[in-house]
């Protein structure tokens, strides 16, 4: 899988809407919700991705602080309905997955987007929201959420992917190969379209996980390569 870059407005464009300012939106898109992550140092939440490249472990939101409020929303539990009474992301994402769980619906589709760097964004593509906990992290209750690479990587064709050879580049070295190549395809010196590339490909033993094998390439020059390899 191509994990192409956008820039903030790019992504909002992508997503047909002015502004991304949360994290969680679910059916954004009448097909699918999307979610926007970050495993950042400086980053507000705790998102992972496990060892087996495919499943993501991404934390529910806060409640946004009243006005006028004392309290602070990271001493108190994640809710499922606000103080309103209204339903959060939190509780529009958990009755998802319990209706895949109990009612045996199809998984909810998630597109996920992760922030590398300030205003650079990579698509890290569809999963689908399979489980999901509330757990104690020492302070409080978070909603943990988790979500598996899903085998429908493009809506219009429904095509399916080998997730035997499909592995997620981490975030360090998207944000190492990212200012090594100066944020330009390798091969032309264009900035738009741009996508993370292995260099030797990942079904044929190339490795996301050091940079040395991935590049920064727009699409034209990657297509260029992609009708050379046999």
């Amino acid at each position: 899988m191509i994990d192409q870059i956008f820039s903030y407005r790019e992504m909002c464009e992508q997503e047909n809407v002015q502004t991304l300012q949360r994290g969680m939106n679910f059916r954004l898109n009448p097909k699918y919700s999307v979610i926007l992550m970050s495993r950042r140092s400086n980053a507000p939440y705790q998102d992972k991705i496990f060892d087996d490249g495919i499943t993501i472990e991404y934390e529910g939101h806060d409640e946004p602080r009243r006005q006028g409020s004392s309290v602070n929303p990271k001493e108190v539990d994640q809710p499922r309905f606000s103080y309103n009474k209204t339903i959060t992301q939190n509780g529009r994402f958990a009755e998802s997955t319990e209706k895949f769980q109990i009612e045996k619906a199809s998984p909810e589709l998630v597109k996920v987007y992760e922030k590398v760097l300030p205003g650079v964004w990579s698509l890290k593509g569809f999963f689908d929201l399979i489980d999901y906990d509330i757990r104690n992290d020492g302070k409080r209750n978070v909603f943990i959420f988790i979500l598996k690479l899903s085998e429908h990587q493009e809506l219009q064709s429904d095509s399916a992917i080998d997730l035997k050879h499909t592995r997620l580049i981490p975030s360090e070295v998207k944000k190492e190969v990212w200012q090594r190549d100066e944020g330009k395809c390798v091969l032309c010196g264009s900035t738009k379209n741009l996508h993370f590339d292995h260099d030797l490909p990942f079904s044929r033993g190339g490795t996301s996980l050091i940079a040395k094998n991935i590049r920064l390439l727009c699409a034209r020059c990657n297509l260029a390569k992609s009708d050379k390899i046999e």
